[in-house]
Parts: structure tokens; C-alpha cells; sequence
């Protein structure tokens, strides 16, 4: 990795700018023939990996238009070509893709199970560097001052491994943001903002999974610095920071004060930015991310899904005009959509990555399962996900869900809407941005601020109807009778975002939902105790559909069968 001078070497940063610059005119340009890249991504992938051992079984070489490769090849999930990963990562060469892969990214499934994602060196170049350094580009464009100190970034995802663990072929098994790309992939230029701050590296040994202190231990050392922007991907990780200053708030100006890092000696005693830290607290009567850094300008996470019932509120926390901006609608196994200019949710489709199909979402996902283009998609509806790239994986359904918000030079404009999983206990097959969007239309219809939302089906007797039971975290007190129109709003909206939900609820097949409120910390203090289980942060995200007994009676603190506080 370069040094932290090479951060701020005007040369490097001039060809920095200059390389995010370019990619996004690229990826821009080639909006003007999506069609025409798409087919030559098909071609290419189809090409490169003909002679391998898939490419063969499923005749690459015939293949000639995206209709023959639909019949040649069956929609796949992860657990469809786990066989062929798993004797990759033992090994052996040219399966799935005529190169090796380098390393293999983690990502933790709907079943908590961790995937290895082969990610080859074809991978890197044609389809993940170009996405990559062009999702930089709105935030280096219209807040450059980001960019001139190295810890003006609070890169709240960056945790370099320096031991990764590796498969059985001897290649890292790690996250996405724990790889040295520049040495691995021979990309010198690929360093995020925030990777060369003071904290990128910590200068005190942590054990490697207590990830509660190594976050406590960054915050401690950004506090010291004039931090412009966070970074933080999972908007789960940003919502926490304000809730970790007033956690850590005593421990954390004692250290700045006697200069201490982890109860060890650092640098120097600094008691002045202690006491005007400590006069702020008191003046306000909490910290505030916007008192420890109050010339805060943007924050750079996925502003969809449950983060757009606290995105608003989040933003105020860390200063007034402090903008949200979208991170890439992307998965570890590849790239959907980048944000090319200001836009605050969408980003469009990368159509120079993969070869794309979709399917409606209210479908359920089939190996033979008819799929639309990009042409036939329609503004305003959500669809699955499902992309073929050079890294071999083919028509891969991703499991994330986008919805269409415009097109730009007739290519879809796409923002993440949630994951693919549905509840699903007497036919209602709902879907979690349908109960999130009816969360929000909820709280605009009564004036209640909600914070963040869990919800189950409620354990009930045999024969008994079910119903939908709902914890909210909520902004400010709310009375009996303010829950319960909120209920009766939530659940009417529910009934309007999905058909079936309606059905259900008419059919007497469902109750009426009931909500219990919960302290407005309730999900970050449950963000907290998962973390502390040795869970990435970056893997600890929000969720709607909590069925477990376990984890509901740790958010709620009741026992989710009598419905009784614990003792």
C-alpha cells in the first residue's frame, strides 16, 4: 500500500482525480449505446471462458445472442455453482473461468453462511475498476476538500486484515474492503478516501475480532481530526457513530486528555481540545457528530432501504446542508448501478460490467424463469437482479432486489429496494421495501417520527389468527392513541403496497398489525451486542423480517411468546 505522503503527493492526487474523473465520463458515454455494450459483454465473457469445464457443458462456442445463452444456461444462485466455487478454492483451474482467482471475497447470505466469491484478475479490470473508481466521482467533483488531508475521511469500512485467513488454495478469504488492491491487482490509484487516516492502520494491537474496540479506538483517534466526510457503506454503521460518541463520550475525552490511545501512551496530552470537547457537551447536553467535527460536509452510504426512514435525521446529526450520498447499488459479487451525478438514491445501470436480466419482482425465481432486458424494464416497478460477467458467474441471481427510478440516454436509472426474501405465513408474500415504504407513508400520514422497524409474525395458538407484531423505534413520546393510528395507517398501507397482504387481511386469513414502541437507541444498541459477538460491522445490517425468538427478545426485552417484559 503507498505511504501516507503518497496521499498527499500533488502528482498522485492529480492522477487520482484525473482517473475517477475519467471512468465517470466513460461510464457516462456509454449510456449513449447500452445495447450495443451489453451485447459486446455478453460476447466477451462468452468468449474468454468458452474452454472451460461450464463453458463447456453449457456450449459457449454456439452461443450467439443473449436468447441462446437463456437456453444454455439456467439462472443460478450462490448455492448452484457452490460446487464449482468449492473445487475452485481447493485447487483447480479453468471452471468457471478460464483465469484463477486471486482471492475470494466474503459475503454473509440470508442464511448468515459465508460465500466465497471467486474473483479473478478479468473480474478486477473489465468489470469492478471502472464502476469502482466512477462511485467516487460525485463526491470528489462537488466536495474536493474531502480529498486534501488524509484523515479528513472516516472510512468506517476499511479493516485490513493483516493475516487474512485463505482457502484451501492458498488465497485470501476476506472482505471486499479488507483487500490491498493495489498490490493484488496491481491498481496503485485504488485507495479509498480515509484508507492512509491515522486510524486506517491501528497503532495498538487489537484482538482481531473485537470489532466494538477497534471502532472505539478509530473514533478516539478521529476525534482529533477535522473529519469532512464518512464513509460508511451499510448506513447501519453510520447511524451508529452518533451513538457510539455518547457511548464512549467519558472514556474517549479522558484519553484525548491525557493522551492515551487504548490506555496506552500516544502522542500528546491534548487537555484543550478535551475541555472545549467536554464545554460542548455540556452547552448541548449530548455530543452531537456535528460538535466533533463541525465542518462536516457529506456522507457516502446506501440511502435506500430502511435508511430512508432515518437518512433525514442522520444527516442533521452530523451538521446542518451535510449531504447523503448514494453508494453503488453493488453486492460482492458484482456491480448494478452507480450514481453518476447528484442524484440521492439512484445510480445507473453499469452496462460496460455485466450482461443484465431482470424479473418482476413479485415473481419468484426459477432456473427457468423468463427474464426482461434493461429495454423492458418500467420506471416505478421493482424487478430481481440477475447478471452474467467475465468472473464466471452466470445469469447469477444476486438476491437483491432494485427498483426503477428513470432512465438516462435510455438506460434504467436503478436504486437498491431490498433484499429478495419474503414473509410469507398465510400467503401475504410480503416483501421488505414494501413494509418499509409503508412505514414511511405511516409516519408521514401521522406525524411520528420513526427511527428504524423490526417485525414478525406473532407466535399464536393453533387455530388462532396471525398477525404482524411491530417494533418501532420511535423519536419522542407517543400516546396510546397516536400508536394506535399509526398501526391502523401501517397496516392499511401495507394492504396498498401489496395486493396480497390486502387479500389476506380481507380474506380473515390475517389480523390487523399491532406496534409496541421501543427506546429511539433500541436497534443501535442491537447493532452493538451483534457486533460484539465478533461480527464485521460491515456485515451487520439492518433488518426488517426477524422471525428468530432470540433476536426478538433481545430488541425488544420480551419474551416473544407471552409478549411480558423479562424480569
Amino acid at each position: 500500500m503507498p505511504s501516507v505522503e503518497a496521499w498527499t503527493d500533488p502528482a498522485r492526487m492529480r492522477s487520482y482525480r484525473e482517473r475517477v474523473r475519467t471512468e465517470q465520463e466513460r461510464l457516462k458515454a456509454a449510456l449513449a449505446d447500452g445495447d450495443g455494450h451489453q451485447r459486446r459483454v455478453l460476447n466477451e465473457l462468452l468468449e474468454h471462458n468458452a474452454d472451460t469445464e461450464y463453458g463447456r457443458a453449457h456450449s459457449f462456442s454456439a452461443i450467439r445472442s443473449l436468447d441462446d445463452f437463456r437456453k444454455a444456461v439456467p439462472i443460478n444462485d450462490y448455492a448452484a455453482l457452490a460446487p464449482w466455487i468449492e473445487r475452485m478454492a481447493a485447487g483447480e483451474s479453468n471452471l468457471l473461468s478460464a483465469d484463477d482467482p486471486a482471492v475470494y471475497f466474503t459475503s454473509s447470505g440470508t442464511t448468515g453462511a459465508h460465500k466465497k466469491i471467486p474473483v479473478t484478475a478479468g473480474f478486477m479490470r473489465r468489470t469492478f475498476f471502472p464502476f469502482y473508481y466512477a462511485a467516487w466521482a460525485p463526491l470528489i467533483e462537488h466536495f474536493p476538500d474531502v480529498l486534501d488531508q488524509p484523515d479528513a475521511v472516516l472510512n468506517l469500512k476499511h479493516d485490513p486484515r493483516p493475516a487474512p485467513p485463505t482457502t484451501a488454495s492458498g488465497q485470501p478469504h476476506v472482505g471486499a474492503s479488507q483487500v490491498d488492491l493495489g498490490s493484488r491487482f496491481g491498481e496503485p490509484l485504488s485507495a479509498e478516501p480515509g484508507t492512509f487516516a491515522p486510524w486506517a492502520t491501528l497503532p495498538v494491537a487489537v484482538e482481531e475480532n473485537d470489532h466494538l474496540e477497534k471502532t472505539y479506538l478509530r473514533l478516539r483517534l478521529a476525534a482529533e481530526s477535522d473529519v469532512r466526510c464518512v464513509i460508511g457503506i451499510n448506513p447501519a454503521m453510520v447511524a451508529a457513530v452518533p451513538y457510539q460518541l455518547n457511548l464512549w463520550w467519558p472514556r474517549l475525552v479522558k484519553e484525548i486528555y491525557d493522551g492515551t490511545l487504548g490506555g496506552l501512551p500516544y502522542g500528546s496530552p491534548d487537555p484543550e481540545r478535551a475541555a472545549t470537547l467536554e464545554r460542548l457537551a455540556d452547552h448541548f447536553g449530548t455530543v452531537r457528530p456535528a460538535h466533533v467535527w463541525p465542518r462536516m460536509r457529506a456522507l457516502f452510504f446506501w440511502t435506500t432501504g430502511m435508511a430512508s426512514l432515518y437518512r433525514q435525521r442522520l444527516c442533521e446529526e452530523f451538521g446542518p446542508g451535510v449531504a447523503a450520498l448514494p453508494a453503488p447499488v453493488a453486492a460482492s459479487e458484482g456491480p448494478v448501478g452507480v450514481a453518476l451525478d447528484r442524484h440521492g438514491s439512484a445510480g445507473s445501470l453499469v452496462v460496460t460490467a455485466s450482461a443484465y436480466e431482470f424479473l418482476d419482482a413479485e415473481s419468484d425465481i426459477g432456473p427457468d424463469s423468463s427474464t426482461l432486458t434493461m429495454n423492458e424494464l418500467e420506471p416505478g416497478r421493482d424487478y430481481h437482479v440477475i447478471f452474467s460477467h467475465i468472473g464466471g458467474l452466470y445469469r447469477y441471481a444476486v438476491g437483491d432486489v432494485v427498483r426503477v427510478v428513470d432512465r438516462v440516454g435510455g438506460v434504467p436509472r436503478v436504486e437498491y429496494a431490498g433484499r429478495s426474501t419474503r414473509s410469507d405465513a398465510v400467503g401475504e408474500r410480503l416483501r421488505d421495501v414494501q413494509v418499509i415504504r409503508a412505514l414511511a407513508a405511516a409516519s408521514q400520514a401521522t406525524g411520528l417520527d420513526v427511527r428504524n422497524a423490526a417485525c414478525r409474525v406473532a407466535d399464536r395458538s393453533e387455530g388462532a389468527v396471525a398477525h404482524y407484531e411491530f417494533a418501532v423505534a420511535a423519536r419522542g413520546d407517543w400516546s396510546e392513541q397516536e400508536t394506535d393510528r399509526f398501526a391502523a395507517e401501517l397496516d392499511m398501507a401495507i394492504g396498498r403496497e401489496a395486493a396480497t397482504y390486502g387479500t389476506a387481511r380481507s380474506d380473515g386469513r390475517l389480523n390487523s398489525v399491532t406496534v409496541r414502541r421501543l427506546h429511539d437507541d433500541a436497534f443501535l444498541r442491537d447493532w452493538h451486542a451483534s457486533v460484539a459477538t465478533g461480527i464485521r460491522p460491515t456485515q451487520v445490517k439492518d433488518r426488517l423480517f426477524r422471525q428468530d425468538r432470540t433476536l426478538w427478545e433481545r430488541l425488544t426485552g420480551t419474551d416473544p411468546v407471552s409478549g411480558k417484559d423479562k424480569a
